[in-house]
């Protein structure tokens, strides 16, 4: 859709937003990499007293003040921290909200307010010199992507903007016009089949295996071995302690009040690095005495706790691929979900005979899932 004008080529500066639970990519299209990947939460404080107008240095929005390089003005007292740098500040009272739910945008105030950050300090442009390509789910309902319309052409004046299915870029951005696409991202894995270019919404497959079930496992596997997790904004101090011993530090002081929110939001940073830095997925399925042969890998906690990690860091993991293998948490029994492979060939199964060929010689893996390490 556009304003009236056809629009090609690399020379017009079209954005592209990339919308995902964990987090918003932005970026030229021109260019081979986002120019800036913005977490999918804002910290959000409803303070009378914490007027902090947007400044080139930083970004804080607050919608009381009435400023030019504000990119919001309104008569209310809520303060908006948006981008990593802001967000891991401890403060009184700021509570962390996602905009995002099942892949598709929830709370359109705090998406805006996002778009607000990303123009004013990623683009550093006007929103109306660039046309906008952006991503959706492959599920995506009419009313949300008619209110993204309305919303990219009203308010931010965008000559041009095309809404496509994350499927259909991932497939392209392979090479590929025809192929099955698995998507595994924070909040789960999904098998999605596109042929010629077009999603094929019937035969699409989801399961609630993705990131966040994954951190929750590895939260789980460490409480239960006792390792305690310490978020850094915590840490004052800390002493070097041998392995496994109990960790030895000081509590940072003066910190201000902070909310069960952002604990956790922090809490949870630190178990995803562990995440990325010591799980691994197994090239065969999961067999306790092969990988028990194989090295293990030391990690240290921000509280200065450090131990090697062995075979659990290949069975958690492992989950995704045959959830049996854990316990039942969270409300997920690990014997009814469909572990990835399943996941592909049901959704595969549900297509016409003749794709079938074409969609196994293509499988495309996207996802935050999909720069787990392999051994």
């Amino acid at each position: 859709m556009s304003a009236g004008m056809l629009y090609g080529g690399d020379e017009i500066g079209a954005l592209v937003f990339d919308i995902g639970h964990y987090s918003l990519r932005v970026g030229y299209a021109q260019e081979d990499t986002p120019k800036a990947e913005i977490p999918a939460v804002v910290g959000v404080v409803e303070d009378a007293n914490s007027g902090v107008v947007l400044k080139t240095d930083g970004m804080d929005i607050d919608e009381k003040k009435s400023d030019p390089t504000n990119v919001t003005s309104s008569t209310s007292d809520t303060k908006y921290h948006i981008d990593t740098n802001f967000l891991h500040v401890a403060r009184k009272g700021m509570e962390v909200s996602n905009y995002m739910k099942d892949g598709m945008i929830e709370d359109w105030d705090l998406f805006e307010k996002v778009l607000d950050y990303t123009y004013a300090k990623c683009i550093q442009s006007e929103s109306e010199f660039h046309p906008v390509l952006m991503s959706e789910a492959p599920w995506n309902v009419r009313n949300k992507r008619e209110r993204l319309t309305e919303l990219m052409f009203e308010k931010y004046n965008v000559p041009a903007f095309f809404l496509v299915k994350n499927a259909v870029l991932a497939a392209f951005a392979n090479g590929r016009a025809t192929g099955i696409v698995v998507d595994s991202g924070a909040t789960h894995t999904s098998a999605v089949p596109v042929q010629d270019g077009f999603v094929l919404t019937q035969a699409i497959v989801k399961s609630p295996l993705g990131g966040d079930y994954i951190s929750m496992q590895c939260k789980n596997f460490l409480q239960e071995n006792d390792v305690e997790i310490v978020p850094s904004y915590l840490i004052g101090s800390k002493e070097v302690v041998k392995e496994r011993e109990k960790a030895r530090w000081v509590k940072k002081r003066n910190l201000p009040e902070v909310t069960t929110s952002w604990h956790n939001y922090m809490t949870k940073k630190i178990v995803q690095d562990f995440q990325a830095s010591v799980l691994q997925v197994s090239e065969t399925p999961y067999d306790e005495k092969t990988v028990s042969s194989i090295p293990t890998v030391h990690y240290e906690f921000p509280s200065g706790y450090h131990q090697d990690f062995g075979s659990e860091r290949f069975r958690i993991p492992e989950a995704l691929f045959d959830p049996s293998v854990v316990q039942m948490r969270g409300g997920l029994v690990g014997n009814t979900m469909l572990g990835v492979g399943h996941i592909v060939t049901t959704s595969v199964g549900m297509c016409d005979v003749d794709v079938r060929p074409a969609l196994y010689g293509s499988v495309v893996v996207t996802g935050g899932n999909s720069f787990l390490q392999v051994r």
